[in-house]
């Protein structure tokens, strides 16, 4: 153990040992506060070839029960971009997370103890942000994800799992709420009540993209599965946004989960962890903001019904969460971690909230996307 060491878990320090390391780990330390892996920032020396930096992640496999999968997507997705000339389309600095093998092995994630462990690369010069505070930073969230699809909309969906059967298939969820609330033995407070009722009053609108799918309207692409902001990384200096993170969620599915995913998350000022839940809505300057910048990378391989279903999945994606942190709440906060009693409470009122704001501004939406498509056409 060197002297920069000894203050190091020895635990994640053999853990982080056991992949191929350029060099002897100088440091690890808590990086981010996802909701689903646990997650740790591992510094090598200065002077040491290749990155400085790398991302130690214990998997959830509760959450991820084959991990293998996971990390095979994430190694075909960065198969796909190392084609000649594939990240021309991104049209400057763009990177993507890479897999750092165990050591011997060539194994892509390490399994020690009931637990699996997997190392990427870290991606300097770089920050995230939970809330978007401007146009300018609206853009550069809407050209991320627009610049992803784009990179990844020639993958076939055949070469990708499907790690997570059932991701934003809100049908779906909408049956796990009915199981769950059968049984539950959490107090139904005045709050609760308020939440099962929004959900009863919209239940008709749960399966429109699922519908909408089966009716051959849309159809399925590669997607990454959780493009909120904070999974976007800007670049320090310039503020550009040059990749997409936390790739566990990549699969086959409708990129309208994304672009509904990315916008409920980008346009609520007050962010989903806010307490002041009342106070939330959703803000349209913001929402044409991300919207531009997704349409301005991504008008040449979306269709005119991806065009059609743009507000509904706008719409759809936060109800989606909001009923996904309310059943959590009624089966007793067994899925996403929380820090207080009534936490996923708390989420699912924000959601809720923000879907009625969405609601309240469909008009303006559906006008909105329609500049831009008629914009895109005409370019």
């Amino acid at each position: 153990m060197t002297p920069t060491q000894k203050s190091v878990d020895p635990e994640l320090l053999e853990i982080a040992g056991s992949f191929a390391l350029p060099a002897p780990v100088r440091s690890i330390a808590p990086l981010g506060s996802g909701n689903v892996n646990d997650t740790w920032r591992v510094d090598l020396p200065p002077a040491s070839e290749g990155p400085q930096a790398l991302v130690l992640q214990r998997l959830n496999t509760r959450v991820f029960p084959r991990p293998d999968l996971v990390m095979a997507n994430i190694r075909r997705l960065g198969e796909h971009l190392d084609r000649p000339g594939a990240l021309a389309a991104a049209g400057g600095r763009w990177e993507l997370p890479r897999v750092v093998p165990v050591r011997g092995s060539g194994a892509p994630c390490l399994e020690q103890g009931g637990q699996v462990w997997r190392l990427l690369t870290f991606i300097a010069r770089s920050r995230s942000v939970d809330t978007i505070t401007g146009h300018r930073q609206a853009l550069q969230v809407g050209r991320a994800l627009g610049t992803f699809h784009s990179l990844i909309h020639d993958l076939p969906t055949a070469e990708l799992a499907d790690t997570l059967e059932g991701f934003h298939v809100t049908p779906g969820y909408l049956a796990a709420f009915e199981r769950v609330l059968r049984r539950t033995e959490v107090p139904l407070t005045p709050q609760a009540q308020h939440c099962i009722a929004f959900i009863r009053d919209r239940e008709a609108f749960m399966p429109v993209l699922e519908e909408a799918q089966r009716s051959g309207r849309l159809r399925q692409r590669p997607i990454h599965g959780d493009p909120k902001v904070n999974n976007i990384l800007f670049d320090s200096d310039s503020g550009d946004a040059i990749a997409l993170v936390d790739l566990d969620t990549v699969k086959p599915g409708l990129i309208h989960y994304d672009i509904g995913d990315c916008l409920r998350s980008g346009c609520n000022r007050l962010g989903e962890e806010t307490d002041d839940w009342r106070s939330v809505r959703f803000d349209l300057e913001l929402c044409e903001g991300v919207l531009e910048g997704y349409i301005s990378r991504a008008h040449r391989f979306l269709e005119d019904a991806d065009y059609d279903h743009i507000p509904d999945a706008i719409r759809l994606l936060s109800l989606e969460l909001g009923l996904r942190f309310f059943t959590d709440h009624l089966a007793g906060d067994v899925y996403f971690r929380t820090s207080r009693p009534r936490h996923n409470l708390q989420r699912a009122l924000v959601q809720f909230r923000l879907t009625e704001s969405i609601e309240t501004q469909q008009g303006e939406i559906r006008s909105l996307v329609e500049r831009l498509r008629r914009q895109a056409s005409a370019a």
